[in-house]
């Protein structure tokens, strides 16, 4: 019987590196796309979206990155089809990585790899499964998030967790800054767990469901300020859905007023009543139905920028009525 110093390469035999097909998209698949070349993982094909010319691309396009390390290609409208599957399976993939990627990958496809599939979810799961989960932490004022490897299951966000990261949400932060943080801790959380899932020795741990929540996708309407709010859940929105979202608003007779960015203001406070934005002349505040009070710091008018403070001149009101009296 031949042997060999423990570790070392049997003479004559190749080692292949282990193959990956990664499906991405946005910030969080371009710096986990990096940390897989980085870590040596063959990348057979990058799956991705073709960009939708009614989006804002203000994020990193994963296809470009891809392009640059001579990773081929796909843009497929659904990649649960048979003929894309063929293809995949084709490529004899070890794993399957989904970063960001919008479409779920069906059971059929789960199947293909032979060592699974995971996915990088921006939460710290079981906890915001499903849709836009920086979003929704900060509509629900929460002060932590982070990401989370698992793997794939059928069910959406639900499969063995391999390895998560926090990161704080501070009270003013926006989803624009949440989201920073959130590719800065998948890019970590992947790092770190990657040697030992591609060498086999990965922790997996099932999430209890029961403790967490799911939530859906949002649309530009669900920005609309509803003033009769505390100043606390006002506030929550408008960070949410800030640029380079599409805002938080309310129309003023045939005007729409978008609020882009707010503080809270505790030293303003005062009794509840009709919610108002009024003027001091130097800065712009809004007073809601708690009569919790918010610093306004940037506004558009009809898609234009205005100082905040020119908002009453603009609307011909100080204060400006939120709710019109019934």
């Amino acid at each position: 019987m031949s042997s060999c110093t423990p570790g070392a390469r049997p003479a004559g035999r190749e080692v292949r590196a282990v193959r990956a097909v990664v499906f991405a998209y946005h910030n969080v698949g371009a710096r986990c796309l990096r940390v897989l070349l980085a870590h040596g993982v063959d990348v057979a094909l990058l799956v991705t979206h073709a960009d939708n010319p009614a989006e804002n691309i203000w994020f990193e396009r994963v296809a470009d990155l891809a392009r640059d390390y001579a990773i081929p290609v796909a843009t497929p409208d659904d990649p649960n089809t048979p003929e894309f599957a063929a293809r995949l399976a084709a490529l004899g993939a070890d794993f399957f990585f989904s970063f960001y990627y919008r479409l779920l990958l069906k059971p059929a496809l789960l199947a293909l790899p032979t060592r699974g599939g995971y996915n990088m979810h921006g939460s710290l799961l079981p906890s915001y499964r499903g849709r836009v989960p920086v979003n929704w932490a900060l509509i629900h004022g929460e002060r932590e998030t982070g990401a989370t490897l698992h793997r794939m299951v059928e069910k959406p966000d639900a499969g063995e967790i391999v390895a998560q990261q926090a990161v704080p949400i501070l009270p003013d932060d926006t989803a624009g800054d949440v989201f920073g943080k959130v590719t800065l801790a998948a890019e970590l959380a992947l790092h770190g767990v990657l040697p030992a899932l591609l060498a086999g020795t990965a922790e997996h741990l099932q999430p209890d469901l029961r403790i967490g929540s799911y939530f859906g996708a949002r649309k530009a309407e669900d920005g609309r300020i509803d003033w009769q709010q505390p100043a606390a859940v006002v506030h929550n929105l408008i960070r949410a859905v800030a640029p380079p979202y599409p805002g938080a608003f309310f129309d003023f007779g045939a005007q729409r007023v978008v609020i882009t960015r707010s503080l809270a203001w505790p030293a303003a406070r005062g009794p509840g009543g009709r919610p108002e934005l009024y003027s001091d002349g130097a800065h712009l505040f809004a007073r809601c139905a708690d009569g919790g009070v918010l610093k306004i710091l940037s506004v558009e008018v009809d898609g234009e920028a205005i100082a905040p403070a020119a908002l009453p001149a603009r609307l011909g009101q100080n204060p400006i009525p939120l709710v019109q009296p019934s």
